[in-house]
């Protein structure tokens, strides 16, 4: 089939034909694969597909959501699928990823949420506070993109151990509670030489084993006290317990391990965390190294975007006017601009920003009208922060799969008739 020369449309064709151009889009369920992500759609006169598989049963902690929405890769790892981000700048909590390193607390822990304490330590008047003492000390909203550090493990030709997650682990959420600054101020600040914020998860540990070896305790750079935030609240409703409910600590632009759910002890501390998943988990290994601490941490998130639709398993698409729709974002940094290829690459179009700028934490959804003819088309775009980084063409290779932000991975190819 031959590659049709692609045709950006016009502002102003963009604006008449906006309407057909969306239902021409025809958006389908995410296979979830990184294979079928690459595959060009099924020809016309194919034989008919085998019916789906019925979606696995999702979680007691987590049955409330979609299961349509979503993949379910383990009782504590819930892919959202490609085709259900739609074009809104934010994630239900219906459709968002889930990713647990431990079973998840009993549901009991919010039977009363304000009771819920926490340990602060590193400062000149550490003491405990309940949630209700905390809801005291001031409130701020801010949008993130929430992102697991193995999105886009899927691509990864070395198939590294790990949920094999493509970019379904990621969404953009409002979160609501108190600013850290406050409650170290409340404090009475911090003390001399505290170069890191660690965060300790109240989850139950299992016995006989090294808590150290198993808990979930991560430490981020002093920095990020500026931005940091105590959460009681997602999208405007209380925090569920899949998502870390009732207090997790958000770190915008950090990945999602570090955004410690079910926070029981804050500390800032002169040193990293000793516990295994800061010490030798989540590091940027070598392909056939062992983790050791020498080695960088996954912390802040690099410049990444993906398109979301049109996607190769809606089957080919009719020819004509369509949109070319994603989100990027830029992890600590604003997104500055995208820009769309038809080709794999060989030449690139601007895309337009759809929607409201939420922030800096926030990704942007983007779209590029064109009119396709007949052909096959492979389709990908690379996103440019606010700093001038652009997103990288390949990836980073790396032993567990981590930080995956590369144009080319995350491709797609269309068909059109």
């Amino acid at each position: 089939m031959k590659q049709a020369k692609p045709k950006p449309i016009a502002r102003r064709q963009w604006l008449t034909g906006t309407a057909s151009a969306l239902g021409a889009v025809g958006l389908g369920s995410w296979a979830g694969s990184a294979s079928a992500q690459t595959a060009a759609a099924p020809a016309a006169n194919a034989a008919p597909a085998a019916p789906a598989a019925a979606p696995k049963a999702l979680p007691a902690y987590a049955a409330w959501k979609n299961p349509a929405d979503l993949i379910v890769h383990s009782s504590s790892t819930l892919e959202t699928r490609r085709a259900a981000f739609g074009t809104s700048v934010l994630t239900p909590g219906s459709q968002l990823y889930v990713r647990n390193n431990l079973p998840a607390p009993d549901a009991a822990i919010l039977a009363d949420r304000d009771a819920w304490t926490l340990a602060v330590e590193g400062v000149k008047q550490p003491r405990s506070l309940r949630l209700a003492e905390l809801k005291t000390l001031g409130l701020e909203t801010v949008a993130t993109v929430l992102q697991c550090s193995g999105n886009g493990r899927g691509f990864f030709p070395s198939k590294p151990s790990g949920t094999p997650w493509t970019v379904g682990a990621a969404g953009c959420v409002l979160w609501s509670g108190v600013p850290l600054r406050n409650v170290v101020q409340a404090l009475g600040g911090l003390e001399d030489g505290m170069l890191h914020i660690t965060g300790t998860g109240g989850e139950k540990l299992p016995e006989g084993v090294d808590p150290l070896t198993v808990m979930v305790e991560r430490s981020v750079p002093i920095k990020a006290l500026g931005d940091a935030l105590l959460a009681w609240e997602m999208n405007g409703e209380p925090l569920s317990l899949a998502h870390g409910g009732p207090l997790r600590l958000i770190v915008p632009g950090y990945q999602g391990v570090n955004n410690i759910k079910y926070i029981k002890r804050l500390a800032f501390t002169a040193a990293e965390s000793k516990a295994r998943i800061m010490s030798h988990g989540y590091r940027m290994t070598p392909v056939g190294a062992k983790a050791a601490p020498d080695q960088a941490s996954v912390l802040e998130m690099g410049v990444k975007s993906w398109i979301n639709g049109p996607l190769p398993e809606a089957g080919p698409l009719k020819e004509g006017l369509m949109q070319i729709h994603g989100v990027a974002f830029g992890g600590t940094q604003a997104i500055k601009g995208v820009e769309v290829s038809l080709d794999g690459g060989q030449s690139w179009h601007a895309a337009r920003m759809v929607g409201p700028d939420l922030g800096r934490f926030a990704w942007r959804q983007f779209a590029l009208a064109v009119k396709l003819d007949a052909g096959s088309y492979t389709l990908a775009c690379r996103a440019t922060d606010a700093q001038g980084a652009v997103q990288p063409e390949l990836r980073e290779e790396n032993l567990s799969g981590y930080n995956n932000n590369s144009w080319r991975d995350h491709a797609v190819t269309i068909t059109v008739v």
